[in-house]
């Protein structure tokens, strides 16, 4: 009698897609809201299959691949938040009041496909074809093996779910009580020197801290770096003979002017950089790419675990999806500048996008398999896109003396560019989840089918977020911005370099002083590479030198508080899983100021909603002006009481905590330092 063939594992199932779309609005809005705020976005990996694990236990009938298949969901449209880098510049150059729901999704939906399907040849490549670590792919793996385990793995993940739910609370309420005008929200003063002023200031904010410990210390060291030449050299010595009658002014003008464009020629050069050192092995994972694909065509049967999508689909799709980008970009510019040489310009951009999406998905995908997407230099190679964009179009019309037809075609630059930037971001975080399966005997094409449901997941709901903060908080620099509005820095950057090069006023100048300091730091990094010392990332100096220092202080801060848990993790029974737990710590604390922050805005609208003059922008306050100077000692006391409690609670729950035989390859998500 023959014997029944095993029925397969449960894989993409219906309701792994529903769970992983419901987690899917919890990690974008709180994504989207960092994004806006600091410039960063956190890896969703590991929370996504934590809280995906703990539901499906409900169920009795959840698997590893089912699970996986939602954290995939969760992690890609989590990542495309990173579009928030971009978009916001139709802000602030004044083309968009709001964002059109309809062609954000599109934006985001076009792009993110893309993404996927240029990352689909590229898996044998740059995952199977390739010993590079994947640190996110490989953690989010182990998560998933310890948790689908019975009796110790039931045990760690509900410890790292406690854990997550704690960092979220105390986030979260410290967030409150700062609104509530219970303790102050910042802190820092800008003073004269000498002939000059220079400044400090911080941001009491729960969810840098947790960047800084998922960041590590190797980049929070580089921040700290870059914010000191930003702060004690570049701003004293522009700022040298101002108006030190004004200090704040001048302060305030002299980083925004200047200091800012120095730190974007750091992170080109850093993110150029990037690129030539890569292309050598990408160049020969895609030779071994294509032996494997010719092999398979001579009859080979494959594996499950090597079934993708199949290129006939693939570059289908690609196709396909370049006529949505076209009529995107025939209708965005509707009556412009553009129209005058349409089939020339669209044709040209439709080929820029191909390319340079190619181009950008290989190099985001080498960088994240090889020092995760945490570090991965979106950031430049959005800087890069713009830069090129921008040139295309000067190519084209010149410098154009009608300020209207200029601002059209920095309109049309930013746009091409976040069709760009969707695909970069996808690629970023693709691989890694396409690691994650290839550990855990997952089938390629439906985790390829899943990231394009992420995708699509994603889109819708980023453009409600966005306008939501738009509408109640704003954007640094747009006009009507309030005291809580966001500062959106890639945004603001990647606008102003398009502002420069089409407007003909770009101080190069200031782009050369930042592409010699980022060449210098490039050479420092190499050696103490070569060394075997802590290295010095040159993407997150320039970042550091770019950012404001009430954004970037606290950061090293939590790369110093998350390299002693770490320290403290390795001489645990269970290594790994104390410092996943410090992973799952650190991300509360970025999702629960997140999601107040989001949840704040909502209250904003309410407050606001007949309009009142001057507008409510202290709905949740019950102190007033005379408790500031209580509310400044207060601060720091409860926010560093809190995060030794919440790191207290953690150390304690990993001791409480059986060690059960896992896997023994390391666990550490990171943020999506970008």
């Amino acid at each position: 009698m023959a014997t029944q063939s095993p029925r397969p594992m449960a894989e993409l199932t219906l309701r792994g897609i529903v769970l992983g779309a419901l987690i899917t609005i919890l990690f974008t809005a709180a994504n989207v809201y960092a994004g806006l705020k600091v410039g960063l976005t956190f890896a969703t990996s590991i929370p996504a299959a934590v809280v995906s694990m703990a539901i499906l236990k409900a169920f009795k009938s959840g698997t590893i691949l089912e699970n996986n298949i939602v954290q995939t969901i969760a992690s890609a449209a989590g990542t495309l938040a990173a579009i928030v880098f971009v978009l916001p510049g139709l802000i602030m150059v004044g083309w968009w009041s709001g964002f059109p729901y309809w062609t954000t999704v599109a934006v985001c939906i076009t792009g993110g496909v893309l993404g996927v399907m240029f990352s689909v040849p590229l898996r044998r490549a740059l995952v199977t074809g390739t010993d590079l670590p994947y640190p996110e792919g490989v953690a989010a793996a182990e998560v998933l093996k310890v948790g689908s385990a019975s009796g110790a793995g039931d045990r760690e993940n509900a410890a790292g779910l406690r854990t997550l739910i704690a960092g979220t609370i105390f986030s979260g309420l410290f967030a409150l009580l700062a609104k509530m005008k219970l303790v102050a929200e910042e802190a820092g003063k800008n003073f004269a020197v000498g002939g000059t002023a220079t400044g400090w200031s911080t941001s009491w904010s729960m969810l840098l801290i947790g960047v800084g410990h998922l960041v590590g210390i190797s980049v929070g060291a580089a921040m700290f770096f870059g914010m000191l030449i930003s702060w004690t050299v570049l701003v004293p010595w522009f700022a040298h003979g101002g108006d030190l009658g004004a200090v704040d002014a001048l302060v305030s003008s002299t980083f925004r002017g200047q200091v800012r464009f120095i730190g974007a020629g750091t992170i080109g050069v850093a993110a150029i950089w990037s690129l030539l050192k890569i292309i050598g092995p990408i160049v020969a994972g895609l030779r071994s790419a294509l032996a494997a694909s010719r092999a398979r065509q001579g009859g080979q049967v494959l594996d499950i675990t090597e079934r993708d999508m199949p290129i006939g689909v693939v570059a289908l799709i690609t196709l396909a999806t370049l006529l949505p980008i076209a009529w995107l970009l025939w209708t965005f510019s509707a009556g412009g500048p553009v129209h005058d040489h349409p089939f020339a310009v669209i044709g040209g951009s439709l080929a820029y996008v191909l390319v340079v999406g190619v181009l950008i998905a290989a190099i985001c995908g080498y960088m994240a398999g090889l020092i995760g997407a945490s570090n991965s230099p979106v950031s430049g190679v959005g800087i890069l896109a713009v830069l090129g964009a921008s040139l295309l179009l000067v190519a084209v019309f010149g410098h154009e003396a009608d300020p209207a037809r200029t601002n059209a075609l920095i309109a049309y630059a930013l746009f091409t560019t976040a069709i760009i930037f969707s695909i970069a971001t996808i690629s970023n975080d693709n691989l890694q989840d396409l690691k994650t399966g290839q550990l855990v005997g997952a089938t390629p094409w439906k985790q390829q089918l899943a990231l394009i449901l992420g995708v699509v997941f994603g889109s819708l709901a980023i453009p409600l977020v966005l306008d939501l903060l738009k509408n109640t908080l704003g954007f640094v620099g747009m006009p009507g911005a309030g005291p809580n509005a966001l500062s959106a820095p890639q945004a603001a950057l990647i606008s102003s370099i398009a502002k420069g090069v089409l407007g003909g006023d770009i101080d190069w100048n200031l782009i050369g002083l930042g592409a010699l300091i980022g060449v210098g730091v490039i050479i420092v990094d190499e050696v103490l590479g070569r060394a075997g010392r802590m290295r010095l990332p040159p993407l997150a100096v320039g970042m550091g030198i770019y950012l404001p220092m009430g954004l970037t202080l606290l950061i090293p801060v939590g790369a110093v508080i998350g390299h002693f848990y770490d320290r403290w993790a390795k001489r645990q029974a269970n290594p790994e899983f104390a410092e996943r737990m410090g992973v799952l710590a650190a991300t509360g604390l970025i999702v629960g100021e997140s999601l107040f922050g989001v949840a704040f805005a909502g209250i904003l609208a309410w407050a606001n909603r007949n309009a009142p003059i001057p507008p409510n922008d202290a709905p949740l306050a019950v102190m007033g002006e005379s408790f500031e100077s209580v509310a400044m000692w207060i601060a720091p006391l409860l926010f560093f009481g809190l995060i030794a409690i919440a790191y207290a609670m953690t150390r304690k729950l990993v001791r409480g905590t059986p060690a059960g035989a896992g896997p023994e390859s390391p666990a550490k998500d990171e943020a999506n330092y970008r």
